[in-house]
């Protein structure tokens, strides 16, 4: 016996609410997959460890300091023109976009020192701001002034220890973890596809 229409549409609608339901509480899993994804490839590309840690370098401030800037719009551009790996600078604003939200009272802070604590920088920050285009910058804002003045302090260590992380991970770290009994059972099992999923293009 047929089932009524109604019935039918209802079962769908059923079907189609789960499975929705479903990929929505797969959806940290899997964006935790993609980001280990995107740090494994960008740790086994091509790119020397010095570009990899440029990227990560120029990345971080895209993470640390407020995305809608002049200043990052000039980083991209230069992540862009530059021989600096453009997936590492992904990676860079994803790990310290965090931090960058955790850091957020401290780059304040030290914004409003600059920007209204400091009476001898008052002439500076006034004839800046009569430049064109320079106002643009939001140097004003005293989260766009602090945070920027932040990475530019921690745009070195970052770009040193990222450098010695990635040519670290490769030299010691990758050839061991290839020749683990876990690699090689993963790549023989099932779980073939995960395995893949880690590799590079």
């Amino acid at each position: 016996m047929e089932a009524k229409p109604e019935v039918r549409d209802m079962t769908s609608r059923v079907v189609t609410h789960l499975y929705r339901r479903e990929k929505r509480s797969h959806f940290p899993v899997m964006l935790l997959l993609r980001l280990l994804q995107k740090l494994v490839r960008t740790l086994n590309s091509d790119g020397t460890p010095g570009q990899v840690a440029l990227g990560i370098a120029m990345g971080s401030a895209l993470g640390l300091t407020p995305l809608v800037n002049l200043h990052n719009v000039l980083i991209i551009a230069v992540v862009f023109l530059l021989n600096v790996s453009l997936p590492a600078a992904m990676l860079g604003w994803i790990l310290f976009a965090p931090v960058g939200f955790l850091f957020d009272p401290w780059f304040d802070a030290l914004g409003r020192v600059l920007l209204a604590d400091t009476p001898g920088l008052v002439p500076m920050w006034t004839a800046l701001y009569n430049i064109p285009v320079v106002p643009l910058s939001n140097y004003n804002n005293t989260v766009v002034l602090g945070s920027l003045i932040g990475w530019i302090v921690l745009a070195a260590p970052i770009f040193y220890l990222a450098r010695w992380g990635v040519g670290s991970y490769r030299t010691k770290v990758l050839p061991r973890l290839l020749d683990t009994k876990v690699f090689k059972l993963l790549k023989a099992s099932k779980l073939y596809n995960l395995y893949q999923l880690f590799q590079t293009d």
